[in-house]
């Protein structure tokens, strides 16, 4: 079977995705927290002993204003890293690294659903329920992978990361 790489650029390094991830989140999450900082929004509520309620960052349950900023951030990271790869292969991120995200078959960029399957695979267990978890799953995924270097998120929407051309 002929190597679906021939013809690509090579794959990216590791810290350099890390990077681009980086800088990623930062220009996400910047503006929810700005929009959490300006409605006083607590995302989670712990219930003490006595029954009242103390707001941390872990908790038991969502509170009521805690789920609507889950959603909106679920809709921004999902939004963001869905219609920059969709575009061109490159989130804000990956173009400062020199980084796009290529079809594993072509070296194309992912078209919609491809760039839908990433972003979700990439982001909904980390704000649903493994915030700590699931990033280590993902990080642990591409420095494992051999030979493409896939995240479980690149296996997912069969995408893998490689050096941008100029």
């Amino acid at each position: 079977m002929p190597d679906p790489l021939a013809g690509m650029p090579p794959l990216a390094d590791f810290g350099k995705r890390l990077a681009a991830r980086a800088i990623d989140v930062v220009i996400v999450a910047v503006p929810l927290f700005l929009i959490q900082l300006a409605f006083g929004t607590n995302r989670y509520v712990v219930e003490t002993d006595r029954g009242e309620d103390v707001s941390e960052v872990f908790t038991k349950s969502y509170s009521g204003s805690g789920l609507w900023m889950t959603l909106i951030s679920i809709v921004f990271y999902l939004g963001y890293d869905w219609f920059f790869t969709k575009k061109d292969g490159r989130t804000v991120g990956k173009k400062a690294m020199g980084l796009r995200v290529a079809m594993l078959n072509d070296g194309t960029a992912p078209d919609s659903g491809a760039s839908l399957t990433r972003a979700a695979v990439l982001w909904l267990p980390t704000l649903i329920c493994c915030f700590c978890l699931w990033p280590i799953a993902l990080i642990v995924s591409i420095l494992v992978d051999k030979p493409y270097k896939q995240g479980l998120h690149d296996k997912a929407a069969k995408t893998v990361v490689v050096r941008a051309t100029p």
